[in-house]
């Protein structure tokens, strides 16, 4: 009886090794699948992203770039999924005179109140309709065509707020390094780029990965 005994309770200390540790394999193949260096890089220093409590996913995007226009319905779908106290937050890269311009209608559209109309309709126009967008006269009338008042485009167009927004888009690039678009910055830190994550979908999944992280710490 003892014998018997002896044995069950030595399978199932054995048993229940195996599941530990099989268990403590899966949590650390978890830490471990995404590895700083190789995967995301560390800013050094890290980029200013505002006075918001909440851990920022800054979007580092141009309207004329192609992948970003097939990663913004992900990157919204993953937004609304992130846990209370992490947002996300468009920032458009400013490279040259076009996106300097494309970047300027992002900050006009923020100003007026119409974002979340005119964000998917500018990049709808760009890739789908082939137009340009690099002239003002362009842009006031896409606006025009939605509903923005032209005077009060031409108002936002002028304004040293909206220009002072693409001026900080610029700086915070800059700052980070940005050399492509798409690419996500965590809290100021942590920089994921398409060609270290290897695709979209793991750009995503490293983000979250780094929003957990910054609110554990916090």
């Amino acid at each position: 009886m003892s014998f018997m005994y002896l044995r069950f309770n030595t399978f199932y200390l054995l048993a229940l090794t195996a599941v530990l540790s099989a268990t403590v394999s899966f949590r650390l193949t978890a830490e471990e699948r995404w590895v700083e260096g190789q995967h995301y890089q560390v800013i050094t220093p890290p980029v200013a992203v505002g006075k918001s409590d909440d851990v920022v996913v800054t979007e580092f995007f141009w309207y004329g770039c192609g992948h970003c226009y097939t990663f913004e319905p992900m990157l919204t779908a993953w937004g609304k999924q992130l846990p209370e106290g992490a947002v996300v937050q468009p920032s458009p890269a400013v490279w040259n005179d076009p996106m300097r311009m494309h970047a300027k209608a992002f900050y006009i559209a923020e100003v007026l109140g119409v974002k979340a109309v005119m964000h998917p309709v500018i990049f709808d126009a760009m890739h789908v309709q082939r137009k340009r967008l690099v002239s003002r006269l362009e842009l006031r009338d896409l606006f025009e065509d939605n509903g923005v008042d032209p005077d009060k485009f031409d108002q936002a167009f002028d304004s040293f707020g909206v220009d002072s927004q693409v001026r900080q888009a610029d700086s915070r690039a800059r700052s980070a390094k940005v050399s492509g678009t798409p690419t996500l910055m965590v809290a100021g830190k942590y920089l994921i780029e398409t060609r270290g994550a290897g695709n979209q979908t793991n750009m995503l999944d490293i983000a979250r990965h780094l929003v957990e992280k910054e609110l554990a710490a916090r």
